[in-house]
């Protein structure tokens, strides 16, 4: 494809001299693009509308509180200690990490105790044996299966862009074809269903879901190899939040070279037709970007590579012109958006010893929840399943002495019709009004009638805030949903169809949402720019050998 092979020679290895390349969108995957391209010797600008960078990873602080206000789940360590050795360093040197034990609490809302899911794969099967007898062998099993489901997708299925199939035709991939089949057309609520009979087990199978921006009947039972990295590998928690994990990145691409600009929201992408010449068909081609500053003032600035990493959505209808798009208003009506979210930061007075680092309450009515997120008539659900992060547990700086930090995630319709939040209540009304009901749920759950009395801290973050100030599509809080039509080569594209030397990469993209996958779309893009389609990662440290290239 004419706008493919133009790309790979705007920014690739081949060029000759460094390239100037625009990234839009100062997130995980935009920061991660800068830093592994300004390494290869390019000389990178990334373009941030907010002013600090991070994207969905933000932060807030108030009162001697701290709150992460997106990712809060360290899962798929290697993935991290990948990029980072990368960039020649390690999540060793970046990071102070610490395995949670247990890995997270759940409320079931049946009267019953809470659920304490432990780090460790004997730990959860004696775990499962305890609701239902077999089930801690056949959690065993399925264990293996979601080990084998992941060993197989990062060998064959998430370093790649699919601009090539033939490296997906290997005797593994091959033989594994029915087995395959079946992984992507069954559900994993159907998968869950099949492995045990108690509702809560269920549940504790089928939550992963949430992390794929879908539900568990919308989700390919593929992805049960998520049960493998919280029940078998673990979960993990970087002391000072997500923040720190930001901060790490953003240093290592700064010292990589790259340029990074906040308060800087691109308008518009330019581009210019160069015409044809010597049977060889003419194109458009990027040039740059236009962006506006705090002040007011409008700048451009030349590119001869231009990658996005806003969301998708957003950088196709807002920021070219119909006739530039790859992908058409009729694409995104076919599309589901992955859940909004209503957000609670909440700081309390006293100790809440009944939530552990990650906590998640779960409603008994499982399809009712899912219904009125994803269904007709979608509402905020009543009651609602939620998780509550409570980074004060293990990292005593989030809170001031005597307090807990708490930070509340409610999945709800993707509509930013639902409302702005605000700092002590000044959000919408209607917002405001479904916090408070989700607060005195939560406080009922936990058996802490006070609860709201003792906030003495208070954000609320809903729909209308991820698309207002991260250009969400319809307010969603992750991206696109993990659907079987919306996963792997099926999902957001990493190039322009229409425009030479733009590029795409960032959740709305391949592989997918979730911190990990962000920063794989960032080297697959890389891999394909430096025309590498292979499956592999990239070989540690990056430079110009990292590359699986056939040269002619």
């Amino acid at each position: 494809m004419r706008a493919d092979s133009t790309t790979a020679a705007s920014a690739g290895p081949d060029a000759g001299t460094p390239r100037r390349v625009a990234v839009i969108g100062g997130g995980i995957s935009g920061l991660a693009t800068a830093g592994m391209l300004a390494r290869l010797g390019h000389e990178v600008t990334v373009l941030e509308q907010q002013e600090t960078v991070g994207g969905r990873a933000g932060r807030w602080s108030a009162d001697g509180f701290r709150f992460d206000t997106g990712p809060s789940w360290y899962l798929m360590p290697e993935v991290f200690d990948h990029w980072f050795a990368l960039m020649g360093s390690s999540a060793a040197a970046e990071l102070e990490l610490e395995r949670l034990d247990p890995g997270y609490r759940v409320y079931f809302r049946d009267g019953g105790p809470p659920a304490d899911v432990p780090a460790g794969r004997e730990k959860a099967m004696a775990l499962f044996e305890s609701y239902e007898p077999g089930a801690g062998a056949r959690l065993a099993r399925y264990l293996d299966s979601a080990a084998d489901a992941y060993r197989l997708a990062l060998a064959h299925f998430l370093y790649t862009s699919y601009q090539s199939f033939a490296p997906l035709l290997t005797r593994e991939v091959i033989t594994g074809l029915p087995r395959l089949a079946r992984l992507l057309t069954e559900s994993l609520q159907h998968r869950a269903a099949r492995t045990v009979k108690d509702r809560r087990l269920r549940q504790l199978l089928g939550y992963p879901a949430v992390f794929l921006a879908s539900a568990p009947d919308r989700t390919p039972s593929l992805y049960h190899l998520l049960s493998h990295l919280d029940m078998q590998d673990g979960v993990f928690y970087p002391r000072g939040g997500f923040g720190a994990l930001i901060d790490a990145v953003d240093r290592l691409t700064r010292q990589a070279g790259a340029r990074i600009l906040t308060g800087a929201a691109v308008t518009a992408i330019t581009t210019e037709r160069v015409p044809g010449r010597a049977g060889v068909r003419g194109q458009t081609r990027a040039t740059g970007v236009q962006y506006r500053t705090a002040d007011g003032a409008e700048h451009h600035l030349a590119a001869d590579a231009v990658i996005s990493a806003a969301d998708l959505h957003h950088t196709e209808t807002e920021l070219l012109p119909r006739e530039l798009q790859t992908l058409p208003d009729r694409f995104w009506r076919r599309r589901l958006p992955g859940p909004g979210a209503i957000l609670l930061l909440l700081g309390v007075r006293g100790e809440l010893p009944q939530l552990a680092h990650h906590t998640l309450v779960f409603t008994e009515d499982w399809d009712a929840n899912f219904s009125a997120i994803f269904g007709r008539d979608r509402h905020v659900p009543e009651p609602a399943s939620m998780y509550v992060s409570r980074t004060s547990a293990t990292d005593p700086d989030a809170a001031p002495p005597g307090h807990e930090n708490l930070f509340v995630l409610v999945p709800v319709p993707a509509d930013p019709g639902l409302g702005r939040g605000g700092v002590d209540g000044a959000g919408d009304p209607g917002l405001e009004a479904a916090a408070d009901r989700l607060i005195a749920q939560l406080a009922a759950d936990l058996d802490v009638p006070d609860l709201a009395d003792r906030i003495v801290a208070r954000r609320v973050i809903g729909p209308g805030d991820f698309a207002a100030d991260l250009n969400a599509w319809s307010g969603t809080s992750l991206g696109p949903a993990h659907t079987l039509r919306q996963s792997a080569f099926l999902r957001g594209p990493v190039v322009s169809s229409k425009v030479a030397g733009l590029s795409y990469c960032g959740s709305s993209t391949q592989p997918g949402v979730g911190l990990p996958m962000c920063l794989i779309s960032a080297e697959n893009l890389v891999k394909r720019l430096h025309g590498d389609v292979s499956t592999a990662p990239l070989r540690e440290p990056l430079g110009p050998e990292s590359f699986r290239v056939r040269r002619r």
